[in-house]
């Protein structure tokens, strides 16, 4: 049985804040290297929840959003027109002020505060924790932008103009922290975080185990365009016999105001308006493998007697527009992942930072590589259990296991990588949008994307990154260059 966290009232007045703040883009935010807190005043116990709730925001919020309509998951609705420049892939450098801020001003800012902490003993577990959190959030902000600032990127006194690392110092960086959070979190006798830490509880095992997937993950991250370091990596947590995470990591929310699941909280400000509904790519293909998830990732319509119909309406890629469509209802995203509007069921649901199905399904693909020890297949099977039972079908697992045309694992290499990610791919759906995005760009699978009707930028082209913030491009005097967001990041060595 899984554990189940969720936020406590003490909690509250820290998420709406920043929740807050994620509906304000029009207002002048202070600048990334400057720190809301006073670092006199605040202790671990203090910051530890801002950082939690910072990049659950961010995962939740807009690049759930972004996430899950380049992933093809969702698409903008006919009826409104909140997200028609995502669809477009016509993304503004504004689009990103805020996500920018919270990711460096409220997670990473105050990760670093409680490791530079001198002030309270003991405090050796939340120094791990943050250790861990920023190694995630460089990685989640390196992989959606290219090269970020780093190493002068948390020092204010020093670098008010943080210059920017390459995306393989941020990957060394990302592993440097991993490690030093390993050797803090198997401290004896530090203080607890307890119900200050929302993910874990302040179970410093799991996240041991959180740590050593995320290490597994980023040198998977790396497997086209380094798989030297990759394999020897990978060689080595296997050999020091790490144990991986086999749960949610996650946070859970609640239905007071300001408390909600972040992408709720933004269909709210909205006026409850249905923006995200059914992409006909993702439908077609849980509907090619007779997939029953489609039905608890999506909520059918009704029929004329009140009666949810049998099957899922879904729209093609950027056809919001298209008079084919228009003037028709589609499926919106269910509650159970925070996606339909007018249910406040949505509001509880959680954001996940990993996935149990996505441990797994890591696992299975390093074994495949042969650069992990793990069974493949059993691991393959296990990942796709385990998205069953998250969304409660766990007795018709293993039914789609034996006739699911993209749940057969055999061949070669290339093609049971390719069933491990469309597998993956299928497990994310409506909750792990970036990172289901972020793998099709490092490995090309799931292969039935299609380029958006609304695309304006051209010749099949598809987004392969986030623009940079405009607050960086108008601020920093040693900002780089824009990139245009079909140009690959690094480890995107795709043809």
């Amino acid at each position: 049985m899984r554990t189940r966290y969720f936020l406590s009232g003490k909690h509250v007045g820290i998420l709406m804040l920043i929740s807050i703040f994620s509906f304000s883009g029009c207002k002048k935010f202070l600048d990334i290297n400057e720190n809301p807190n006073n670092p006199d005043s605040a202790t671990p116990a203090l910051l530890l929840p801002t950082v939690e709730a910072a990049l659950g925001q961010v995962v939740g919020n807009s690049f759930q959003i972004y996430g899950g309509i380049w992933s093809q998951y969702w698409a903008q609705n006919v009826a409104s027109s909140q997200y028609k420049t995502i669809e477009d892939y016509n993304v503004a450098n504004t689009a990103f002020n805020v996500a920018w801020r919270i990711l460096y001003r409220n997670a990473l800012n105050n990760a670093q505060l409680i490791i530079n902490d001198q002030d309270n003993p003991s405090s050796e577990y939340y120094k791990a924790i943050a250790y861990i959190l920023k190694a995630y959030a460089f990685q989640v902000a390196t992989d959606a932008f290219g090269d970020i600032p780093l190493t002068e990127a948390l020092n204010a006194n020093e670098y008010s103009d943080p210059n920017y690392d390459s995306q393989a110092v941020v990957y060394d960086s990302i592993f440097y922290y991993l490690d030093q959070g390993i050797t803090l979190a198997g401290t004896t006798n530090a203080v607890d975080p307890g119900a200050q830490d929302m993910i874990f509880q302040g179970d410093m095992d799991r996240w041991i185990s959180f740590a050593n997937i995320l290490k597994l993950k980023a040198y998977l991250r790396l497997s086209e365009i380094n798989p030297e370091l990759a394999s020897s990596g990978i060689q080595d947590l296997y050999s020091a016999g790490a144990a991986f995470l086999d749960t949610d990591a996650q946070i859970e929310y609640s239905t007071v105001g300001g408390n909600e699941n972040p992408l709720y909280n933004e269909m709210v400000g909205l006026g409850y308006t249905q923006n995200l509904i059914a992409s006909r790519t993702a439908v077609s293909n849980f509907n090619r493998n007779n997939d029953p998830r489609v039905f608890k990732f999506y909520d059918p319509l009704l029929n004329a007697n009140g009666e949810p119909q049998d099957s899922i309406t879904s729209l093609p890629q950027g056809a919001y527009d298209n008079t084919d469509y228009t003037g028709r209802s589609y499926s919106p995203p269910s509650s159970l992942v925070g996606g339909r509007a007018n249910n406040t069921a949505s509001a509880v649901a959680p954001v996940k930072f990993f996935s149990a199905a996505e441990t797994y399904f890591l696992q299975a693909e390093a074994a495949v590589r042969g650069w992990g020890t793990a069974d493949a297949e059993s691991a393959f099977m296990q990942g796709i259990r385990e998205s069953f039972t998250a969304v409660g079908l766990t007795s018709e697992a293993d039914a789609y296991i034996a006739n699911a045309p993209d749940a057969v694992f055999s061949g070669s290499e290339e093609s049971r990588i390719k069933a491990i990610i469309t597998q993956k791919y299928y497990a994310m759906c409506g909750t792990q949008g970036f990172e289901a995005w972020t793998e099709w760009r490092r490995t090309g699978f799931p292969d039935f994307f299609v380029v958006s009707e609304a695309s304006i930028i051209g010749a099949g082209r598809m987004p392969l990154r986030f623009p940079y913030p405009n607050s960086e491009i108008t601020s920093n005097n040693n900002f780089p260059d824009t990139e245009f967001i079909y140009t690959p990041v690094w480890w995107d060595a795709n043809p």
